[in-house]
């Protein structure tokens, strides 16, 4: 099975394909995490993000085409963060082609748009190794990581304005992806505010 996971700012993308990763026992794939592993061996993709510079869609369908490729892929995996538009999930259909495999289903995370700001503006990051933690996953011990024992900061540089900014974005440019997959029939539209082991339920449900 073939999952792709979409959604707006914090509305949980990573930490519910982690979730459905072990439930299912398949790999989670993001497209980020893919291009910052390249970024640190790779001067030009490290300058463009850097820059912010967008990535082209035929390198990132390269580089995408190498991880499917390994073995623990065979029985299918989770997309997290690809395809963001029609030109890239019509990339993605040739690709997955290759090894005989289709997306199954497409689930959009949605959330209100108060929850969204108080994930952001509460989010924790642990300055030793970089875990996240927020009002869903909070650690153990207020202001420690659970993981090395570092000290956890909140993010200054998200406010309001700009996080609103960012959630216009993610609808306005998401309605040509979305209907592409809803005119397959493989798009659900879940509300990521509940429980994570609750929504991962209904996400599977048909």
């Amino acid at each position: 099975m073939v999952y792709v996971i979409t959604g707006g700012p914090a509305t949980g993308k990573g930490t519910r394909s982690d979730i459905l990763s072990k439930a299912l026992n398949i790999p989670h794939i993001s497209t980020g995490d893919i291009l910052r592993d390249v970024a640190q061996t790779n001067e030009k993709i490290n300058k463009k993000l850097s820059r912010g510079e967008l990535i082209s869609d035929e390198i990132i369908t390269e580089l995408l085409e190498e991880r499917l490729s390994k073995e623990d892929c065979k029985d299918g995996f989770i997309l997290d963060g690809y395809p963001r538009t029609v030109a890239q999930a019509i990339l993605l259909d040739e690709l997955l082609s290759k090894f005989n495999k289709k997306v199954d289903k497409v689930i959009e995370l949605i959330a209100p748009d108060e929850l969204v700001f108080k994930r952001i503006l509460e989010r924790k990051k642990c300055e030793n190794c970089g875990a996240i933690y927020g009002i869903d996953f909070p650690p153990k011990v207020e202001g420690i990581c659970d993981v090395c024992g570092g000290e956890l900061s909140v993010r200054t540089d998200d406010t309001r304005e700009t996080l609103q900014k960012r959630i216009n974005t993610y609808k306005e440019n998401s309605k040509d992806i979305l209907n592409y997959y809803k005119e397959k029939g493989i798009l659900k539209t879940v509300d990521s505010s509940s429980h994570p082991e609750r929504m991962i339920k209904e996400a599977l449900e048909d």
